[in-house]
């Protein structure tokens, strides 16, 4: 396990760093460069540069969720097990929802997707302050209900919803969309508006939940404030502070101009 583990956290970091970064590639330069071309440079250039840009996108994205998912398994699963539940001598009693706090950041992505997927979310800010809130239902289920205990646990336990997410809204909603997209470009067609919006509202989605997802995968660095303040509580307040982040880059992104 001393072996496998860090070939793992690596294997991870390295998929994490191609997926995200070409992530922001998309949402804060592509977008902006696309809205200056005319219908044939289009035409020519978004069939050949999209694809290819896309398949390191979702596999860089299948590889960061499989790879910790494994990491979730060694790390958490089989060596911290009973100790993420309860702190040092405590007992030995656990939640009897100890298990579905296995389950729920997977679950949630069914529910993040039907969610979005409703008319709930023609409100924005209405939608955001849902979607705040759930989380944070999330993690006073995993601390107060499944008396997970350990920060490190239900840090990586968020951050694993967040991935799954993520990688969900990558192969199943944003890589099909795009497929249609860059065949109807190709074929010189206007793409449809629904598939447009579905790849461009769940790929800002993903965006704005990244910059949390990395705050949870670099929990190993970030115990010593969980000595200082309530852990639960910082994990919120740095998934606001990686919105409001992530909200000022969008907000830079358009006025960064070219040559």
């Amino acid at each position: 396990m001393e072996f496998i583990t860090p070939i793992f956290k690596w294997l991870h970091v390295i998929a994490g760093v191609l997926w995200i970064g070409l992530l922001y590639f998309f949402n804060w330069i592509n977008g902006h460069v696309v809205a200056t071309m005319d219908g044939d440079t289009k035409k020519k250039v978004i069939p050949e540069i999209m694809p290819r840009t896309l398949y390191f996108f979702r596999w860089g994205a299948a590889w960061t969720w499989i790879t910790g998912l494994v990491l979730l398994l060694i790390v958490y699963w089989m060596s911290m097990n009973d100790s993420m539940f309860t702190e040092p001598g405590v007992g030995e009693s656990f939640s009897k929802f100890k298990h579905m706090a296995y389950l729920i950041p997977f679950l949630m992505v069914f529910v993040y997707d039907a969610f979005y997927k409703s008319a709930l979310v023609k409100n924005v800010r209405v939608a955001t302050i849902i979607s705040f809130l759930g989380i944070a239902g999330v993690l006073c289920f995993l601390v107060f209900v499944a008396e997970m205990t350990e920060y490190r646990a239900y840090n990586i336990h968020v951050g694993t919803m967040f991935g799954s997410i993520m990688a969900f809204n990558v192969w199943y909603r944003i890589w099909p969309a795009q497929q249609r997209i860059i065949a109807a470009i190709k074929n010189g067609d206007a793409p449809d508006p629904a598939d447009a919006g579905m790849a461009g509202l769940r790929s800002k989605h993903n965006t704005y939940m990244s910059v949390p997802l990395i705050w949870t995968m670099i929990n190993e660095h970030t115990v010593g404030v969980s000595h200082y303040l309530e852990g639960y509580g910082v994990l919120l307040v740095m998934i606001v502070l990686g919105w409001h982040l992530v909200f000022q880059l969008y907000k830079k992104s358009a006025k960064v101009q070219g040559f």
